[in-house]
Order: structure tokens, then sequence, then C-alpha cells
């Protein structure tokens, strides 16, 4: 059984001078999917996630991704780069382990009674860590379009499969992978 859903909602004021490095990359993420010219460079597929790799700010690499219903990334982490993502169309649910781990690791224990849930609808986002490990999935009746800032970029995607209250590493994934 998973815990109860909690909705994201955007920060006031994630830009405010002294705002921690995941706060500034969330409110770059919100900036950008503003940008209208940024939505038309996704063609969305019927069936299967899409992505397009658009220019990112600061350095930052940025994508946006297209998500039929019921579609889902898998348990995964970002190998070691920082990110934000921002919901531009549709919903979306994050599911998160209790808590983000201190460092890389094979495994990393789930809480009892399953992982942490968090719906995000558009406008809403979220920032993380460079050990972050996640499940985003698509929960709406609708395409769901959302909007990545990794920094630094991506150098892995590492793939994580649920074993018991645990999940562990089952492989890795390089940026020719998803490119």
């Amino acid at each position: 059984m998973l815990a109860s859903p909690t909705q994201s909602r955007p920060d006031p004021d994630p830009a405010a001078p002294g705002a921690s490095p995941r706060r500034r990359l969330l409110a770059r993420a919100a900036e950008l999917a503003r940008d209208p010219a940024v939505r038309p460079q996704l063609h969305l597929e019927a069936d299967v996630r899409t992505w397009a790799r658009i220019d990112g700010p600061d350095g930052c690499e940025a994508w946006l991704v297209g998500w039929p219903p019921g579609t889902a990334t898998g348990w995964h982490d970002h190998g070691g780069a920082s990110g934000a993502f921002t919901v531009l169309e549709g919903l979306l649910e994050e599911h998160t382990p209790a808590a983000e781990p201190s460092r890389e690791t094979d495994t990393v224990r789930l809480p009892p009674g399953g992982p942490h849930r968090r719906a995000l609808t558009p406008g809403a986002g979220r920032a993380f860590g460079p050990h972050h490990v996640h499940d985003v999935l698509s929960t709406g009746t609708v395409h769901a379009v959302s909007l990545h800032l990794y920094a630094p970029a991506l150098p892995s995607m590492r793939r994580f499969a649920a074993h018991g209250g645990l999940l562990r590493l089952v492989d890795v994934e390089h940026p020719g992978a998803w490119t």
C-alpha cells in the first residue's frame, strides 16, 4: 500500500537571493516552461513516452518529455546530477523512498507501507539532489508534458528494481541510450 499522495505547489519565490541551488534549478525549469516557443518542440506519440532535448539555461541539460496516460519511468537516479522538473500539461505522480540517499548507492530502502507519493499538476514542480531515486508516472487520462533540467549534464541513469522493501540497482544507462 502506498502512502497518501500530497499535492506539490510551486515555491512562492524560489529564485530569491540566498535560495538553495535546488530552488534556483526549479525556478529555471519553471521559467523555461513558460516560454511559448518551448512546448511546440515536442511531438507526442500515442502509446510511448517521447522526449526532445532543448536548449537549457546556464549550461543545464534540458528535456521535454511527453507521457501518455499510464506510462512511467521506472525507478532510477540521475547518475550524480541534480535536477528539477515541472509539469506543463496533464498529471504526474512521483514515487520516492522515505529519504534521498546521502551518497550514490546500489540499494535503497523503501519505507514501510511503500514509497512516498507526490501528485504534480500543471505549474507544479520538484527539485532534487544528486542521489535522488524516484519513479515518475503519468496518472491522468490525457497526455502529460513535463520539462526537466539537470546540472551537470546527465552522466548516466541508474535503473533500480523493487525487491521486497528494497530498490536494487539492475542497470546503468549512458547518454547514447536516450539521446
